[in-house]
């Protein structure tokens, strides 16, 4: 015998997309909100230049330097040498000094805005950028009010050169009984 089905005919079934636009309605705010949030800072910096040595010019011109090493700042002039060497504390890096020496330098030449850090191996990520902002602006007390002085916007960043064993530090007072390499 034969068996004679019948055919089903089956209705179309909906796709249940509720849950999914409850999530979108959920999720495009929350991405919208924090994108807002999420913003990347970017420091601009400039590679010293190879042939500043070779530019000789009737006027000396200020070449800023500042020498970053594990004990010690050494603000100099490339052409005429150090200028100031404050030493680094473990209760602090003395950044009082470090920006009175650069506001005074700021005053001596006020169109100067470059200025070149030089790392010795092994300076902390931290303490480069600490640096950077400090040697950018300072705040300065101006009779009974605080003004943020621009100080050296234009940072490049390079090696320190390396000194002998026999250079001596001294309190802040520079003596150097050796010489650079």
């Amino acid at each position: 015998m034969k068996r004679i089905g019948k055919k089903r005919v089956e209705a179309a079934v909906e796709l249940n997309i509720t849950a999914f636009m409850n999530l979108m309605v959920i999720l495009v705010p929350f991405l919208l909100i924090t994108a807002v949030f999420s913003r990347i800072t970017v420091l601009e910096l400039n590679l010293p230049a190879l042939d500043v040595k070779n530019n000789q010019q009737d006027k000396i011109k200020l070449n800023l330097e500042l020498v970053l090493r594990k004990n010690s700042f050494d603000v100099q002039d490339a052409n005429l040498g150090v200028i100031k060497r404050l030493v680094r504390n473990d209760d602090g890096n003395q950044w009082k000094k470090f920006t009175d020496v650069l506001v005074e330098i700021k005053t001596r030449f006020p169109d100067e805005k470059s200025i070149s850090l030089l790392l010795e191996p092994g300076i902390s990520y931290k303490t480069l950028i600490t640096v950077m902002d400090h040697v950018r602006s300072a705040d300065v007390v101006q009779f009974t009010t605080v003004e943020t002085v621009e100080l050296f916007p234009n940072i490049s960043i390079g090696d320190a050169p390396e000194l002998e064993s026999n250079a001596v530090i001294d309190n802040g007072n520079s003596k150097q009984v050796g010489t650079k390499k």
